[in-house]
């Protein structure tokens, strides 16, 4: 296991946790302590594989990623990917992302939970409500159903207003059979 470390432009690809230490120890901003130390040798120790990003200062953080590359193109080309814990190799497609992109025609109802910017009457200002909106619309697969619906969303509501990505814990999508 390989720790891929970056502070702004400064960024090394390192094979122990003594020399990720060693370059951060060399950079006077950081402030190497003992606590950041015992910190940064429990996080490459645990099982975790997600990056970690420690704060420096308001707004200016490090990052530290464990990976499988060998060299730094390796990592740049994204070559040594962590395998997910699934073990299928079908291009490493969560099952979301799959059952997303399955196709099948017919009908299909989404929800959506969004944030909505809606006008407050008394002040004239403006603000972010959670907005929860079901749809049958009819489709060819999960991702069309999203699209149709954010599309018809998009047409009526503030321009400001965010929509959730399709792999999102707020959408979700059930298939209600063929069309006729």
């Amino acid at each position: 296991m390989n720790l891929y470390l970056r502070y702004f432009d400064r960024e090394i690809l390192v094979n122990s946790v003594d020399e990720a230490i060693e370059f951060l120890a060399n950079i006077d901003e950081i402030g190497m302590n003992q606590a950041l130390e015992n910190d940064i040798r429990d996080y490459v120790a645990s099982n975790v594989f997600y990056p970690k990003r420690y704060k420096i200062r308001p707004r200016v953080y490090f990052i530290i990623i464990k990976t499988e590359a060998a060299t730094m193109q390796d990592f740049k080309e994204k070559k040594a990917v962590h395998p997910s814990a699934g073990g299928s190799n079908e291009r490493n497609a969560s099952p979301v992302v799959s059952k997303l992109n399955e196709e099948r025609p017919g009908w299909y109802e989404g929800v959506v939970d969004f944030k909505r910017v809606l006008l407050v009457p008394g002040t004239g200002k403006f603000q972010y409500r959670d907005t929860h909106f079901v749809a049958r619309v009819k489709a060819v697969s999960g991702i069309d159903c999203y699209n149709r619906i954010v599309e018809h969303l998009q047409e009526r509501v503030d321009e400001r207003s965010q929509f959730p990505s399709a792999k999102g814990k707020n959408f979700k999508f059930r298939y209600l059979g063929q069309a006729k």
